[in-house]
């Protein structure tokens, strides 16, 4: 059973193949590195890698360089291999966005747990991520950043702005009165009236621009957000 793409870098080439060794026997397809701009070749050239297990003494570049290049462009886990041990370099690792550190010399089974555990916990992340996210006609709204962008610009909401979409999108469809909105959107113990909901309307269907079409008005009754026409 394939389990993903795995980029091994090291300039030592019996070290990379025993690594190679033991990931390929537990499924996973691996790709090998031997200095720090090779490994951002074969970086950009596989776009699906699920993990990088990155060496920090290399020539060329070495790891740490080889990491910040890497996290300008992306989240995906680095494992790495050290020979120093000291606290500072350490550090530095973590605050670059390392995963894992594994010292030299290291059991090829206690490396291929800590890769699975790293990949485990990756895969957790990303769809925790996902379930953060709601989509629908080019508005993205990412709740866990409480950030909303509409074709791919941010636009700035007010908490009730971003509550009131978030809502809509979440109920896309439906037919909803005023009265579920207030109540769902500003809580039972809201003793404002119903006219602030038109408010927040006209206000989110300006700053949405074009999509701001998609929050249509039931008459008599509420609102519906749709994106067909």
């Amino acid at each position: 059973m394939e389990q993903g793409k795995i980029l091994v870098v090291d300039d030592e080439t019996r070290l990379r193949k025993l690594v190679r060794d033991f990931l390929t026997r537990e499924g996973y397809e691996v790709f090998e590195a031997g200095d720090g701009l090779e490994a951002l070749d074969v970086f950009r050239r596989e776009t699906d890698l699920k993990l990088i297990i990155l060496d920090i003494m290399m020539p060329k570049m070495d790891g740490y360089e080889v990491l910040k290049k890497i996290r300008e462009s992306s989240k995906i886990p680095v494992i790495m291999l050290t020979a120093k041990a000291s606290e500072e370099d350490e550090l530095q690792g973590f605050n670059l966005g390392v995963d894992e550190y594994i010292a030299k010399p290291f059991s090829p089974k206690i490396l291929v747990a800590r890769v699975e555990a790293v990949i485990r916990r990756s895969d957790m992340s990303s769809e925790s991520d996902s379930q953060n996210l709601l989509e629908a006609g080019g508005i993205v709204i990412d709740q866990g950043a409480h950030r909303v962008t509409v074709d791919g610009k941010e636009v700035i909401l007010s908490v009730k702005e971003f509550e009131l979409l978030t809502f809509f999108i979440q109920n896309q469809g439906l037919a909803l009165s005023r009265d579920t909105i207030l109540n769902n959107v500003w809580n039972y113990d809201y003793f404002g009236d119903a006219r602030t909901i038109d408010t927040h309307v006209k206000k989110l269907r300006s700053k949405l621009g074009s999509k701001g079409n998609y929050i249509k008005t039931i008459w008599g009754m509420g609102y519906k957000f749709d994106t067909k026409e």
